[in-house]
């Protein structure tokens, strides 16, 4: 790619809203950041605010493109699953954003499983009727919001994930869109014909007028208002966070695989032109959509793996700042038998259970912050070791190398434990912020500033591997303690 222009990349994630500046060859430039705020109504419910979103991401946006006006395009990724209804007119939100980790919504998913509706929504969707997605929340707004049914029903209100919401701010109301990844997270989406359901939106008592239109990873998604992020750009590409961190890593071929380490953990191995359904509780995903052509994945979802961290320096207050965690578990020889399962909102695959709660088992009076903080940390890999033995069963493989990334992924100690648990070596980008970088990617598509997936491939380079180095019985002994951890917080039978 010739052209030196920059392309503008929107983060909108669970913790934060970043506004990063990436040269023509995926080198991050410039960025900002603002934290996100968590809002708690009630145990197991999670919220944000919508307008809070929105203004972080005007400031981010603006105080990047203060020193560079040169920008040829602007994409845009999310956390997924999290659900705004927002009035047409006033574009503006009738409640707070629900977001993926909310499990208000669990008895209602409860009650559709056990209606015999299971099958039929794995077989549309490739998901299973949890609260983590979007179908549920929007069916609460519309039976807990005065009013709401009805202006959903005359079309007055919109629905979005956070992608969607902000670019209809972004343009000005005049686009109401989003993409097949996000469409794929919401419970309402048949990934094989590619079109919302109406057998599902029957189900969930959804009207279709609320709907956005759904369109491919790259394209035109229309333009910046001027009045908005202070230029007109054009938006050429969105994609659901763990997607575009797939396109940032540039797993293109069927088999490879990436794991991103941010609020949760997400694990995704590319599967090709066929979707492939999961015997063992993964979800069958979209990994992109290009040019009308669908890239499917397995996914599995650990809800809680940098909201740990978080949780010790905001609510236990035993550390600073996130790096400080490294610095405590390499310097502890052993934990000494102490697990933490952070189920603090249920557990995700493969376990599923919305009930589980979280619990720090093995401790002695020898026991103190360093082992807690190790645990937090230790419980990411574990955790992850689940996913990749339940997606090995599945594919009937174990992947020669995974490609991580998110915040924890800095973290050396860490992810050198994560090989050895994993017993799978992990490579580590130069660039580790994927998530953004994918975003960035799929506007330089969309914009033609990149031919194909190949150009976008040739950029990925190295920083580290991790190469397991752990023995085999050590190995096996510390995850038998984990499973009988994870056995002592189930809410039910796995």
């Amino acid at each position: 790619m010739a052209d030196a222009r920059h392309i503008l990349a929107i983060d909108q994630g669970t913790a934060s809203t970043r506004a990063i500046l990436f040269d023509s060859s995926g080198n991050p430039v410039q960025s900002a950041q603002r934290e996100l705020p968590q809002i708690f109504p009630q145990p197991g419910w999670v919220e944000h605010d919508a307008e809070e979103i929105w203004s972080a991401t005007i400031e981010v946006c603006r105080e990047v493109l203060k020193s560079n006006r040169n920008v040829a395009a602007l994409g845009l990724t999310n956390q997924r699953e999290t659900t705004i209804l927002w009035d047409r007119d006033t574009g503006t939100p009738i409640h707070n954003a629900i977001v993926w980790q909310d499990r208000r919504t669990a008895q209602a998913c409860r009650d559709i499983a056990a209606a015999g509706h299971t099958e039929m929504i794995s077989a549309r969707t490739g998901l299973l009727p949890d609260a983590y997605f979007s179908a549920s929340k929007i069916a609460w707004m519309l039976d807990n919001i005065d009013g709401a049914r009805d202006k959903a029903e005359a079309g007055e209100l919109a629905f979005g994930t956070v992608d969607s919401f902000l670019l209809w701010r972004l343009t000005g109301g005049a686009v109401h869109a989003t993409d097949a990844t996000n469409a794929s997270r919401t419970m309402l989406f048949d990934i094989h014909k590619q079109e919302w359901s109406s057998e599902l939106l029957e189900l969930w008592d959804i009207p279709d007028a609320i709907l956005p239109d759904v369109r491919d990873s790259a394209g035109d998604f229309g333009t910046t208002g001027a009045d908005t992020i202070g230029v007109e750009l054009p938006i050429r590409g969105i994609a659901g966070d763990q997607q575009a961190a797939t396109i940032g890593q540039a797993c293109f071929a069927p088999g490879m695989v990436k794991s991103t380490f941010g609020t949760g953990c997400f694990v995704l191995i590319n599967t090709g032109a066929t979707p492939i359904a999961s015997n063992h509780k993964l979800l069958t995903t979209v990994a992109y959509r290009l040019a009308g052509q669908t890239t499917y994945a397995i996914e599995g979802s650990v809800f809680v793996a940098g909201a740990a961290v978080q949780w010790l320096r905001d609510a236990l207050q035993v550390i600073g700042s996130a790096p400080e965690t490294e610095t405590l578990a390499r310097d502890l020889g052993s934990n000494n038998g102490v697990y933490m399962v952070p189920a603090f909102t249920g557990l995700g695959a493969p376990h599923w259970d919305p009930d589980a709660r979280g619990a720090i088992l093995g401790l002695t009076r020898d026991s103190g912050i360093a082992e807690i903080v190790r645990a937090s940390l230790e419980a990411v890999a574990y955790q992850t070791r689940d996913l990749l033995d339940a997606m090995s069963a599945d594919l009937g493989t174990t992947p020669a190398t995974i490609r991580i990334d998110g915040g924890m992924a800095t973290n050396n100690w860490l992810m050198q434990f994560l090989a050895d648990i994993l017993d799978v070596p992990m490579a580590r980008p130069r660039v580790t912020e994927t998530t953004a970088l994918g975003a960035a990617m799929l506007a330089g598509l969309g914009a033609g500033l990149y031919g194909n997936l190949e150009e976008i491939a040739e950029q990925w380079c190295l920083d580290r591997k991790f190469k397991p180095n752990i023995a085999t019985a050590e190995r096996e002994r510390l995850l038998a303690g984990w499973q009988d951890a994870v056995g002592r917080t189930l809410s039910r039978s796995p």
